[in-house]
C-alpha cells in the first residue's frame, strides 16, 4: 500500500485505498472498516501524495509530516485529533515550524492527525515514504 493509491474522498470520513479502477470510477476500499464500495469519478478526491501544507516558503509535502510523525512516535498513533486546538497547533508546528498560520487552521491539523492515525490503525509502512533527498 502506497500514499497514491490512498484516497480521501469529500463527503466521506475516513481514507480509502484504490483496489481498481472501473469505467465509471473507481472500487475503494475503507482503511477503518474494510467495506469496499464503488466511487463514481464526479466526486471530489484527493491522493495523499498530492497534498501539502502551506508554509511561508514553500508548500511542504504531507507524506514529510506523517514520516516525521512516525518517527517521532516511534510508529505508534499520535495525540488524538479530540484534543484542544492550542495543542494540536503546538504539537503540528514541532514537524512544520514554518507553516503558514494564516493558511493552515486547526481543522487542517486535526485531519492531517486523523488520517496519520487511520495509517497506523491500518499498518501503513511509512518506510515506502520517501525523503526529499531520496525523492
Amino acid at each position: 500500500m502506497e500514499l497514491d493509491k490512498i484516497i480521501s474522498v469529500s463527503g466521506k470520513p475516513g481514507l480509502f485505498k484504490v483496489m481498481n479502477q472501473s469505467k465509471n470510477g473507481f472500487v475503494i476500499e475503507s482503511l477503518t472498516d474494510g467495506k469496499r464500495g464503488t466511487l463514481i469519478g464526479s466526486k471530489n478526491v484527493s491522493t495523499l501524495k498530492d497534498i501539502a501544507i502551506y508554509t511561508y516558503e514553500e508548500e511542504y509535502p504531507l507524506r514529510l509530516v506523517f514520516k516525521s510523525i512516525f518517527e517521532k512516535e516511534g510508529g505508534k498513533t499520535s495525540v488524538s485529533e479530540t484534543a484542544k486546538d492550542q495543542e494540536l497547533m503546538a504539537y503540528f508546528e514541532s514537524f512544520v515550524p514554518n507553516y503558514d498560520k494564516e493558511r493552515v487552521y486547526p481543522s487542517n491539523v486535526k485531519k492531517v492527525i486523523k488520517w496519520y492515525n487511520i495509517l497506523v490503525d491500518a499498518k501503513f509502512d511509512f518506510s515506502t515514504i520517501k525523503s526529499e533527498e531520496e525523492a
